[in-house]
């Protein structure tokens, strides 16, 4: 009888580490499949982060291409108000000029009369 249940321990013990591998096998596959999910995960989250990257630097893009245009017709206006200021400033001394020399003509012409 001791001896059966000498055998039926020793059967015992090695069906309970036979299960004791088998779920340390188990553990193992399950670990190495979360980290292999997490590297998709990864490449998921790298994918996205890169869209939203090119997104916003097509964003910016676009924003400084509004800003320079902007600047740009703000330039052209001034430029406008410039030659049309420039012209009225031109009629302004022609007018001045056209005013002494009549001025002149005229002193040359009268008599300088002193007091």
């Amino acid at each position: 009888m001791a001896e059966s249940q000498s055998r039926y321990s020793i059967v015992e013990r090695l069906t309970q580490r036979k299960l004791e591998i088998m779920n340390s096998k188990s553990n193992i596959k399950e670990e190495v499949k979360r980290k292999e999910q997490k590297i998709g995960k990864l490449k998921k989250e790298l994918e996205n982060w890169k869209k939203d990257i090119q997104e916003d630097i097509k964003r910016e893009e676009r924003k400084k291409d509004l800003e320079i245009e902007r600047t740009k017709q703000e330039f052209e206006n001034s430029r406008e108000q410039m030659n049309t200021k420039e012209k009225v400033f031109d009629d302004q001394i022609k007018a001045i000029e056209q005013a002494l020399n009549s001025i002149e003509e005229i002193s040359k012409t009268s008599p300088n009369i002193q007091s």
